[in-house]
Formats: structure tokens, C-alpha cells, sequence
């Protein structure tokens, strides 16, 4: 089971080695060896892609989607929401000591408002009449006056958009899916519950530097 592990881990070809010469990487993949040693139905992780090379990041994420494949409970505690996005299927968000949410990852960016249509068309009235239904919501970005009229629709997917307009002979310029991404509704959920909250940098004048090639 040890050779199983190592293998598994990548590090077969520095099992001779002395654990303190291992850099940050290595020893993130020993750890989770060490994790697996047992071959343990529920595997706890925090943050196992620290000082990963891209590589490793790859080997990660197919590790532990392998093991959750397997039948395994696999709990990541990580603060990495890019990477969380690829990799989990349910999140659990704790700020303060409370619970922020307990659902899926998809119902989560739903809930944070991004799920919605972007639509271009040149009839966004005729549009707006055949789409009208309870939970529909469509809002207008573009000017009232522009030849091309920018929509933005909430609760209906873009080909049943597609599908009334075309019924109706609606001419769409742009039919395009919009979500905001996990951690930006991860943010929007905890910025109450954040210990602190960093400011942007304030704008600066842009300083120009020259100098003479030797």
C-alpha cells in the first residue's frame, strides 16, 4: 500500500530522498499519500493545492474527483473558489463562526443573481411581449434610442429565448449565457462576515521613466 500511495502521489522517483530536502510541493503531495495510506472511506484536505506547480494543481483536481468517483466523502477546506469551481459539487461557507450556505455550487452563483441571458435584438418590445411570464424578469441595458437594443433576462435559458423569438420572427443580434463567477458570489455572501476588507489602490498619476539603451 505504501508503494500504492507514493505511486499514486507522483513521488516514486524520490522515495530514496530525505523528506526535509522535499519542496512545498512535494510535500503537499506526501501529505495527501499519507492521507490515503489508510485507504480511508472520507478523505479531509485543507488547501491541498498549496505550492503546487500547475502540473500538480491538474493532478490534484483529477485525484480527488477519482475518489469521490470511488464512493469516498471528500471534504477541501480551501479558500481557492477558482479552483473550487472545477473541483467541488457542494460547498459549505462558514464566515464568523456562522453558516452562509450549504448548497451547490450552481445554485449558489444562481442565488448571487448571475444567472441570466444577455440578448441583442432591434425588437425588444416584440421580444419583451412573447417572454413576459411569472419569474421572468428582464431588465434594459442599452439606451432607449440605440438602433440595437441590449436585454438582460432572468429566468428563462437562452434557447427557450432562442426558440420564442425565432417562433415569432424576432431577429437576435446576441443570444449569450451570463454567470458570475464563484468567487465573486462567494464574495458578495461573506462580505458581511469578512474580518477585514482591503481598499483599492488609489489612482495615481502614471509615471513615465526613460533612459538610454548602452
Amino acid at each position: 500500500r505504501v508503494e500504492e500511495v507514493i505511486a499514486l502521489a507522483g513521488l516514486t522517483g524520490a522515495a530514496d530522498r530525505r523528506v526535509k530536502g522535499f519542496s512545498l510541493g512535494m510535500g503537499q503531495r506526501l501529505g495527501i499519500a499519507a492521507a490515503l495510506l489508510g485507504d480511508p472511506a472520507t478523505v479531509i484536505l485543507d488547501e491541498p493545492v498549496n505550492g503546487l506547480d500547475p502540473e500538480g494543481v491538474l493532478w490534484i483536481r483529477t485525484l480527488l474527483r477519482s475518489l469521490a468517483a470511488e464512493g469516498r466523502t471528500v471534504l477541501v477546506s480551501s479558500h481557492l473558489m477558482t479552483e473550487m469551481a472545477l473541483t467541488a459539487d457542494h460547498l459549505i461557507i462558514i464566515g464568523r463562526g456562522r453558516l452562509l450556505a450549504d448548497t451547490t455550487v450552481d445554485e449558489l452563483v444562481r442565488q448571487a443573481g448571475g444567472a441570466s441571458v444577455k440578448v441583442i435584438t432591434p425588437q425588444p418590445e416584440d421580444l419583451r411581449t412573447h417572454l413576459t411570464h411569472p419569474g421572468v424578469e428582464i431588465t434594459t441595458v442599452a439606451a432607449a434610442d440605440a438602433p440595437l437594443h441590449e436585454l438582460r433576462v432572468r429566468g428563462a435559458e437562452a434557447a427557450h429565448i432562442g426558440t420564442v423569438a425565432a417562433a415569432h420572427g424576432i431577429t437576435l443580434h446576441e443570444l449569450t449565457p451570463q454567470t458570475v463567477s464563484l468567487e465573486k458570489a462567494f464574495m458578495d455572501l461573506t462580505q458581511d462576515a469578512a474580518d477585514h476588507r482591503s481598499q483599492p489602490p488609489a489612482t495615481r498619476n502614471p509615471i513615465h521613466l526613460t533612459g538610454a539603451a548602452a
